[in-house]
């Protein structure tokens, strides 16, 4: 299959970022380079784009697509949760502006051996990195009532999360569950039909749980957010965006706290407690996609962009 994933918000991402010709920036999520492409179109010779990706398969591809850009190209097999690692290894004290979208890339839905989507029969696994051992039909086959009601509320925000892990519970003492198909069918065993003629597909948020646990996405996202802010030269800028809403929250409280970082109480009339905000929020509301792009794009609708830029020191 060719690796895909159309760029969500990509003007948007691109102009926020206020790309300076021979800086370094990084995406984080590299996919099929989509998003990289506008970078790189900004960039001179003497401009650099480190593009990571978890996935060895979106590696090759971005940097096939890539080619034809003059600027210089560094491609790192590693999670972006890893960023200062990365940049520790690269010799590379700062960037000038970073990128992460969250989003499961096209090819990684659309192609059944990899078993992310609920619309195709494929053997249970949601790894973005093959390298990893955990994989969904684990989590599906090994974990008890408990783990797996709480990981389906938590990560899902599914409302029968409890009837559902306990239809799994209940399939699995005749065989393992192993494909995605199979776990589909249980998964609509166990809602009522009643809830299912309404809203998205019934296997969504429980599809969704499962793969940030087999990923461990909301963990990674909170450190590399840390991370990412830390690493910014003066100026650089972060563009983030999430796709539901437990990773929006986790942008917007670490955005909302490093910008506004003091815990001095509201009636002391000057800060004591001498934390400085190193961030500026350049959005305050979430950027979301316009109707023609959603409709172009039905995966884009869920998306949420906020940027955040590391404050100029006054000279």
């Amino acid at each position: 299959m060719e690796f895909k994933h159309a760029p969500v918000l990509f003007e948007q991402c691109i102009e926020g970022l206020d790309i300076k010709k021979d800086g370094i920036y990084v995406d984080g999520t590299l996919g099929g380079g989509g998003h990289s492409a506008g970078i790189c179109r900004r960039l001179s010779e003497k401009g650099t784009l480190i593009g990571i990706d978890r996935d060895r398969d979106a590696i090759d591809a971005a940097s096939k697509r890539l080619e034809k850009y003059s600027c210089n190209k560094i491609f790192v097999q590693s999670n972006y949760s890893d960023i200062k690692q990365v940049l520790e290894d690269l010799g590379i004290d700062g960037i000038d502006g970073a990128l992460l979208d969250l989003g499961v890339s096209s090819f990684q839905l659309d192609n059944p051996e990899r078993g992310f989507s609920y619309m195709k029969d494929a053997p249970l696994d949601m790894r973005m990195s093959r390298d990893d051992e955990l994989t969904a039909a684990d989590i599906v086959n090994e974990y008890d009532k408990k783990e797996l009601t709480n990981i389906i509320s938590g990560y899902g925000e599914e409302r029968w999360a409890s009837r559902i892990a306990e239809f799994i519970v209940r399939k699995r003492e005749d065989k393992p569950i192993e494909s995605t198909f199979e776990l589909v069918d249980v998964i609509k065993a166990a809602i009522p039909a009643s809830a299912r003629r309404t809203g998205p597909h019934p296997a969504k948020r429980t599809f969704q749980a499962i793969r940030i646990e087999v990923n461990d996405e909301l963990a990674q996202l909170k450190n590399a957010t840390e991370d990412f802010c830390d690493v910014l030269n003066e100026g650089g800028r972060l563009c983030i965006i999430t796709f539901h809403s437990l990773e929006d929250r986790i942008v917007k409280d670490i955005f909302n706290r490093r910008a506004n970082p003091c815990t001095c109480p509201k009636e002391f009339p000057v800060c004591v407690c001498g934390k400085i905000a190193d961030i500026e929020k350049i959005t305050g509301k979430p950027v979301i996609p316009s109707k023609e792009e959603t409709e172009e794009n039905p995966r884009a609708r869920s998306a949420k962009l906020r940027i955040a830029e590391k404050i100029r020191n006054e000279k």
